[in-house]
């Protein structure tokens, strides 16, 4: 049996890999293969080196191909000794390691160099490119120690490095030549937002800016722009541009001008070598995105398992998301002699929608904020379509264009896409691939995305996948996700936003957004609260607040009123109180003209009327009384209820007084999904309501009756029995495990009965019962956030208050940590 061809590639990155992955799916034994890689690693997205630096991603998040890709295959990986020559007449390649390899066929797939403006200092140690893994560490390592950087070049690459850079901490100015950031992908009005929205983000955007130098002494100290401005800076990122990567091919005698010429099935000048990617020129064309280099690597595997499908150009649409935004653009805008433009912007929104005509055909389209309706405008433009039927209803998209406004079926614009039409940019899928794997067995999202990886990455294509899930299979699609999207701004659920922070260690909004590509640039009034909290309960020591995503009461620390005042709600550990805080309650209620004091039915007293400008001077006399707030305002513990109990009550139990107080004292502060209430019973007579509570207890002879669950206001809802202890201890750990379990999966917004409801009484069980150790460390996480979670929030408001409160909160700091040791 005669030994296979042997397969040679010269690039171990997307494009060489992805031409490999074409031949083997076409045919696995047609070839032995070896690949060369410069970098000492695996093949891995370089389209996300962004997340990366910006702390969002791992390495091991961004691979591509794993070791065990290559083994599986029999693919021979030559990592970190670069080909520095080719024998075409001797048909072998030589890495830098000497190593000498022979061929049957070559593919060069060298991709780009980063281009290097010469100026003074270029060579400064601190002046680095951005284009694979070791520029990112580069940059990881000058972030540490903060300062200020300088991103030359203010294309997609140098905005990408600069949003990275200024995640990391450092202070970044981004240089530009030209007027328009991305002027090769965006329009004047385009770039003007781009730029209006960065520099809000606190970068400074400096246009028609022109670099003269890098200076320094031994090292990169700033730059000097040619109007003599100087920057400083202790680091400096070339973004300015790429080249075709061609000298290996030009020293090898191959064809090259701007890139290594190549005909339509991707063949060089010597018909044993081909090339694809970056390096290489068709047409008179080279390409710098993604989906002309999956056209390519396509037309290259057909060509080598004798199938005709000649490579004829690509034309280019650019989808991406820079900085956490969504732009988008396609074909000719910058418009000229018989162009029409129409034009949409919504400023409030951040929405910008720009489409080209020419003789009734759409030419161009350029969108920034909102981009969904991308896909259909580059359909139009590849077929040339007619678009006079539907010109006043173009700029709106596809749904309105369709007839159906914005209650049109989605499955209906998902279906007037051709097959080639992209529906994952980020993996190069088509709609007739993602059809192809429906119809090969892939039923539901998780199917598809392992399958062919639509929608595998970002996520922002899901919505697409799932209306071709819908077409596909027709009766037989099992519907939508159970779970609707978290909100308008995203196709991913509260379950999954969830999973990613976890699992990702996203720490800030903008990182999530960034990450799960939102669909709006600042998000909206749902998902900011909701991922505001996500991320305080998921990572308690090191969130940072962020004041505007929260709702109006809980920015104000008070509940704001219908004529526009507050009302103040100090808290009573257990409904007990006495003569020295009444005192204080009522000389606040006249100094500050309260126009009501009434009891709650949490057992506190609240001051109605109380000016917004008083609010702080009356924390600060309500604090100094050693009182704290009641987060009457707050998706948080509301009260604690009790009755007197058996120090008492004739009928009482146990002494429910005593462990309401404990109960309030270890759990106050503690942010939730929603609001929530606890109370604590001294008898079954249950005088305090406990079984309509969040949380309650029942007072018995032989311990505490532990509910889950209860609801009191419009859909009333008695609680379910969880179980039974025999020490205020145990009753103390269930409750906390419970919160925590609570906090940690239930969708912000959702009060405990209608999540008990979804997840059921058993698995609540399973976790807080059942499983003794499970409750353990779920109490043990919920005593941890506490330690952050218990401060008042008008404790450092109030002028001279910080010594009485933190006396008291010391006081109380042992209820809070309990068991952690």
């Amino acid at each position: 049996m005669s030994q296979k061809p042997h397969l040679v590639v010269i690039g171990n990155g997307m494009a060489g890999c992805r031409a490999v992955e074409e031949v083997l799916a076409r045919d696995a034994n047609k070839f032995r293969v070896t690949i060369f890689g410069a970098e000492p690693r695996v093949n891995y997205n370089r389209i996300m080196l962004s997340p990366v630096l910006a702390g969002e991603k791992t390495f091991d998040d961004i691979v591509i191909n794993d070791a065990a890709w290559y083994a599986d295959n029999g693919i021979e990986l030559v990592s970190g000794d670069p080909v520095v020559s080719i024998d075409r007449a001797g048909r072998t390649v030589t890495a830098k390691s000497g190593l000498s390899v022979g061929y049957d066929k070559l593919l060069i797939a060298t991709g780009s160099d980063p281009f290097i403006i010469p100026v003074p200092g270029k060579d400064l140690p601190g002046v680095v490119t951005f284009r694979d893994l070791d520029d990112v560490d580069k940059m990881l390592d000058a972030a540490k120690g903060g300062g200020a950087a300088v991103v030359i070049g203010g294309g997609l690459l140098g905005l990408e490095a600069a949003h990275g850079l200024s995640l990391q901490g450092m202070k970044v100015t981004v240089i530009h030549l030209m007027p328009t950031l991305m002027e090769r992908q965006l329009d004047e009005a385009a770039g003007w937002l781009l730029k209006t929205e960065l520099e809000r983000r606190g970068q400074t955007i400096l246009t028609e800016a022109d670099t003269a130098e890098i200076f320094g002494n031994n090292k990169v100290e700033g730059v000097r722009l040619k109007d003599e401005t100087e920057i400083p800076a202790s680091i400096v990122v070339m973004a300015v541009g790429i080249r075709p990567a061609t000298a290996l091919a030009r020293e090898a005698g191959l064809e090259v001008n701007r890139g290594i010429v190549v005909d339509d099935h991707m063949i060089t000048s010597d018909p044993d070598v081909l090339s694809v990617g970056e390096c290489v020129e068709h047409g008179g064309m080279v390409y710098g995105l993604v989906a002309p280099l999956w056209e390519m690597c396509r037309s290259l595997a057909d060509g080598l398992v004798g199938a005709e499908n000649p490579y004829g150009g690509s034309v280019t649409s650019t989808k991406l998301k820079v900085s956490g935004i969504d732009v988008f653009s396609a074909g000719d805008f910058a418009g000229g002699e018989g162009c029409e433009d129409i034009v949409m912007r919504d400023a409030t929104r951040g929405v910008y929608k720009r489409v080209i005509v020419k003789a009734d055909k759409v030419i161009g389209a350029v969108l920034y904020g909102d981009t969904a309706d991308g896909s259909w405008y580059f359909d139009l433009l590849k077929k040339g379509e007619d678009i006079s039927d539907i010109r006043d209803a173009l700029i709106f998209g596809q749904a309105f264009a369709s007839g159906g406004g914005a209650s049109a079926n989605p499955t209906d614009a998902v279906a007037a896409l051709s097959a080639d039409a992209e529906i994952c940019g980020c993996n190069g899928v088509s709609k007739g691939k993602v059809v192809a794997c429906i119809e090969g067995g892939a039923h539901d999202l998780d199917a598809v995305r392992s399958t062919c990886k639509a929608s595998a990455s970002c996520g922002q294509c899901t919505g697409l996948v799932e209306s071709l899930l819908a077409l596909t299979l027709g009766d037989e699609f099992s519907g939508q996700r159970q779970n609707k999207p978290m909100c308008k701004c995203t196709s991913f659920t509260h379950e999954e936003v969830r999973e990613h922070i976890r699992d990702m260690e996203l720490k800030s909004i903008p990182q999530v957004m960034q990450e799960m590509s939102w669909s709006t640039p600042d998000g909206c009034s749902s998902c900011r609260p909701a991922l505001n909290y996500y991320l305080l309960c998921q990572w308690p020591a090191e969130h940072k607040e962020d004041p505007q995503s929260r709702f109006v009461n809980e920015r104000m620390h008070a509940n704001i009123q219908k004529d526009g005042t507050y009302s103040v709600v100090p808290r009573m550990w257990g409904g007990v109180t006495t003569p020295n805080e009444l005192r204080a309650i009522a000389d606040a209620a006249d100094k500050y003209g309260a126009r009501m004091v009434k009891v709650t039915g949490g057992q506190r007293l609240d001051l109605f009327g109380i000016r917004k400008q008083d609010l702080p001077a009356i924390w600060a006399d309500l604090n100094a009384a050693g009182m704290v707030s009641g987060h009457a305002y707050g998706k948080a513990l509301r009260t604690v209820k009790t009755c007197v109990g058996s120090e008492w009550c004739r009928f009482g139990t146990q002494d429910s007084t005593g462990l309401g107080i404990k109960l309030e004292k270890m759990t106050w502060g503690s942010w939730m999904p929603h609001k929530f209430k606890i109370a604590v019973s001294g008898c079954p007579r249950n005088c305090a309501e406990a079984t309509i509570k969040d949380f309650g207890v029942i007072c018995v002879d032989s311990g505490y009756e532990l509910h889950i669950g209860g609801n009191g206001g419009i859909h009333l809802r008695g609680t379910d029995l969880l179980c039974k202890v025999t020490s205020e201890a145990e009753a103390m750990e269930y409750c906390a495990a419970f919160i925590q379990l609570y906090r940690e999966e239930a969708r912000y917004l959702d009060r405990t009965a209608p999540w008990v409801e979804r997840v059921g009484l058993d698995y609540v069980k399973s976790r807080v019962v059942e499983d003794g150790e499970g409750r353990k460390e779920l109490a043990r996480r919920f005593y941890h956030a506490q330690e952050f979670l218990q401060k008042d929030p008008w404790a450092e408001r109030a002028a001279g208050a910080e010594a009485h409160i933190h006396q008291h909160i010391a006081e109380i700091r042992p209820f809070a940590v309990m068991g952690t040791k």
